[in-house]
This record gives structure tokens, sequence and C-alpha cells, in this order.
């Protein structure tokens, strides 16, 4: 092999070690789908691919990647970002328990490059909290609503 391309291969294999890898996996109920919640590290321009999988009865089925089981198709639904993966199955029940994983990889590569597990029992999930801006944080709000009779005092704001 030629030299400069093994060390072209291993410094691109390097950025994608040191740039991104799940930091988190977490599970939660919302109305009767499970979310999913996979969290990671963004901080290089190498696309990544990801998968989300579940292990049950010792046999791995792909939820959502680049082979989607048939059976779970019309049961997923993604919302990407570019630190958060976030997976919904709707209908969630008792037979949809088992390990979860969430794994990042490099297109072409057989290993795994980063990945994690939550085990998900239907009896032990916590239900989702809001994630709007008002139900994460009304702070802002309350401090704009302070704030505007001195706004209007000073002609910044006129109602």
């Amino acid at each position: 092999m030629n030299p400069a391309l093994s060390i072209a291969l291993l410094l691109t294999g390097l950025q994608v070690a040191g740039g991104q890898k799940v930091t988190s996996l977490t599970a939660c109920l919302e109305d009767q789908s499970l979310r999913l919640d996979c969290r990671h590290e963004n901080t290089t321009t190498v696309p990544m691919q990801f998968e989300f999988s579940l292990t049950r009865d010792a046999k791995k089925h792909v939820l959502f990647g680049t082979i989607p089981e048939h059976t779970y198709r019309s049961r997923t639904n993604l919302t990407n970002r570019s630190t958060l993966k976030v997976l919904y199955l709707s209908g969630f029940s008792s037979r949809d328990e088992g390990l979860y994983t969430c794994e990042l990889y490099l297109p072409g590569q057989p290993p795994s490059f980063s990945n994690r597990n939550v085990s998900v029992l239907r009896d032990k999930l916590v239900k989702c909290r809001g994630v709007g801006l008002l139900a994460q944080d009304a702070s802002w709000l309350l401090l704009l609503l302070l704030s505007l009779p001195l706004l209007q005092a000073m002609d910044f704001v006129s109602l």
C-alpha cells in the first residue's frame, strides 16, 4: 500500500475517533411511543452513519439504519440534529422490551465505532418531560414581562 494513502487513512480514522462518539442513550415513554434520545459529539466534518437496534431473545433487530427490518419501518420516526438523534417507536408494548443500542460508525467499515445501550422494560419506563421552550425554562418569559415597563419608559417598545 502507498505510504501516503496509509497515512491519510490513519489521519481520517484519528479525526473521527476524536470527533464523534455516542455520549448517552436514554429512553422514555411519550404517549404510546418509545422515545430514544441518542446524544453524541460532533466535532468533525467526516460524515458518520448511525443505527438504532433492539436485541431481544439473543437476536438483533435493526429499527433504523442502512437496512431496517420491514417489521419496524412503519413504526419508526426519526428526528436528526447535529448532536442528537431521536427515534420514536410507535405502539410500544411489552413485546418491544429489550436492549436498545445507538451506534455510530464509518461508512464501509465493519467494526462498530461508538455505541451506547439502554435496557428498556415497559413497566420501568418514565414518561418523557416536555421539551418545549416554555416547559424547559420559563424564566426568559418572566424576565421579558417584568422588563416591558422599563422598555416602554425608554421608548424601545410601544404598546
